[in-house]
């Protein structure tokens, strides 16, 4: 009998956890995302489906603005980490754990903190804008907060992370042997990284880009704190919604929206490469 309880016993844990702080709260998200009502008044479940109808129209612009800079600062991480990631897999030899540490070590501190640093360093009398102007290489209107420039900026350095580990695990398992057999067959150093290396590191590339572009879609930190009124993503607006306006409903609708087409995302990418390329490189 206890052979029998013993994996169920193993998996209630994490499926009590799973139940409690995922299922619930999105069955209880999809019932207030089909209310009617106010703060006031209360709100009533009455399957409004016009709340997705109305939060897609509404807010159009903010859920493609959201996909274009996340898509953008997903690019830039991967242009900027596949280097990174490929030294230290290739070339850190036994120093590979110091790269990776000193790689991680600023994030160690607060996102915000991290976003208000960015903040200071953009900012138009900053330390580099400021030291430019002075020195007559910029004119004295120029600036970069509250600009599409700022808020991608921050979203790719604040999540750079979620790209370089990825493509650094899938890079470091590449074995070394088949790299040197294209080298004995007289492959020049680009035909390798083109036929051997890049191909084979297609899985971390995919982990990277989603495991990036996911979070960088609902992210509002940076849009709050780099941005202005016209670069407003899809996160702030649901904030604003939640914490401001009380529209629970109209909130919850963009949240289950916005979860939607990131699930898409998710199972499109099981598809090409299968869920368990995802957890080799996570």
């Amino acid at each position: 009998m206890g052979k029998r309880l013993a994996p169920y016993m193993l998996v209630f844990p994490g499926g009590a956890w799973l139940l409690l702080f995922f299922l619930i709260p999105l069955v209880f998200l999809a019932s207030v995302s089909l209310q009617t009502g106010n703060l006031f008044d209360g709100f009533r479940f009455t399957w409004h489906v016009r709340n997705y109808v109305d939060a897609i129209d509404r807010y159009r612009v903010q859920f493609l603005r959201s996909l274009l800079y996340a898509s953008i600062a997903t690019a830039i991480t991967l242009v900027a980490s596949y280097p990174l990631a490929y030294w230290i897999a290739f070339r850190g030899g036994r120093h590979k754990t110091t790269f990776l540490f000193l790689l991680l070590l600023p994030f160690f501190v607060s996102f915000v903190i991290r976003t208000l640093a960015w903040r200071f360093i953009l900012s138009d009398d900053g330390i580099v804008l400021g030291t430019l102007k002075d020195w007559h290489l910029l004119p004295q209107s120029f600036h970069v907060l509250a600009t599409p420039t700022a808020v991608i900026a921050g979203i790719a350095y604040n999540f750079l992370p979620f790209m370089a580990l990825p493509l650094y695990v899938a890079l470091d398992r590449i074995d070394r042997s088949v790299v040197e057999a294209a080298h004995d067959l007289y492959a020049n150093r680009l035909q390798v990284f083109l036929r051997v290396i890049l191909p084979l590191s297609i899985p971390g590339v995919f982990a990277g880009v989603l495991l990036t572009l996911i979070p960088a879609v609902g992210d509002y930190v940076n849009a709050f704190i780099l941005g202005g009124t016209k670069t407003t993503m899809i996160g702030n607006i649901i904030q604003l919604e939640y914490l401001t306006n009380f529209h629970y409903p109209v909130a919850a609708a963009l949240s289950f929206v916005l979860m939607i087409g990131l699930l898409i995302g998710v199972f499109a990418y099981a598809r090409v490469l299968g869920a368990r390329s995802l957890e080799e490189y996570v």
